[in-house]
């Protein structure tokens, strides 16, 4: 795969991540799931394909 092809496929997942994210991020805001005065988010990236790859984002949103 040349690095045009890459490039867009990796894009492609990274907009799919962010915004079904967001979507559930957004979700259960609405739905009132969250309590407090922050929500502490964590995202993972793992592949079956190479156990090696292990990347853990944590983030929190304050809502207040």
């Amino acid at each position: 795969m040349d690095e045009d092809k890459l490039n867009m496929e990796i894009r492609k997942f990274l907009k799919e991540v962010g915004v079904t994210s967001q979507r559930e991020i957004e979700r259960v805001l609405r739905e009132g799931t969250a309590k407090g005065s922050s929500l502490r988010l964590k995202m993972e990236l793992t592949s079956a394909d190479v156990p090696s790859l292990r990347h853990t984002v944590e983030h929190e949103i304050k809502l207040a």
